[in-house]
């Protein structure tokens, strides 16, 4: 029914199934599942060395903001889509409309910066991968390319 900010009554039974299946819900796992990817492809294999120089570092054009991007962006989108699942879980408790409204307006708030963040990270990463030196990648390059095709379904997800 018609309830207030997306929920009937508070204090319902909890129907997993139905919750499942509402599209916010099914949002929100594409969102933290791509968040999941770009940061442990990244953390697995976005940084490098060479033969001669032990020393690591990021296989976008040895540029290490571009790994800590993706990375901090990526854990921090996971733990928010964490964060807000639960309160996709908790919402049909809540009986105070002006908490609803809050919470609503915080996860639209939210989703709307990460949004621009994914495509910052899409465009960062995109534009570092095409200056790197292919010499220069020995392993990694189909990680860098899953981050950047994952920071990019990321942007449409949020």
């Amino acid at each position: 029914g018609g309830g207030a900010y997306g929920a009937a009554k508070a204090g319902g039974a909890f129907d997993l199934v139905r919750f499942v299946q509402q599209p916010q819900v099914l949002a929100r796992i594409v969102s933290a599942v791509f968040a999941l990817i770009v940061f442990a492809c990244l953390v697995g294999d976005g940084y490098t060395s060479r033969a001669e120089d032990p020393r690591l570092f990021c296989i976008f054009n040895h540029n290490e903001d571009a790994c800590r991007y993706g990375i901090g962006i990526g854990v921090l989108a996971f733990l928010a889509c964490i964060f807000f699942f639960m309160v996709d879980v908790y919402f049909p408790q809540i009986s105070n409309t002006t908490d609803r409204k809050y919470l609503v307006l915080a996860d639209l708030g939210f989703s709307g910066l990460w949004t621009f963040l994914w495509f910052i990270g899409f465009c960062f990463l995109t534009n570092q991968w095409s200056w790197t030196r292919a010499e220069d990648v020995y392993i990694g390059a189909d990680s860098a390319r899953a981050a950047i095709t994952f920071s990019f379904f990321s942007i449409f997800s949020w």
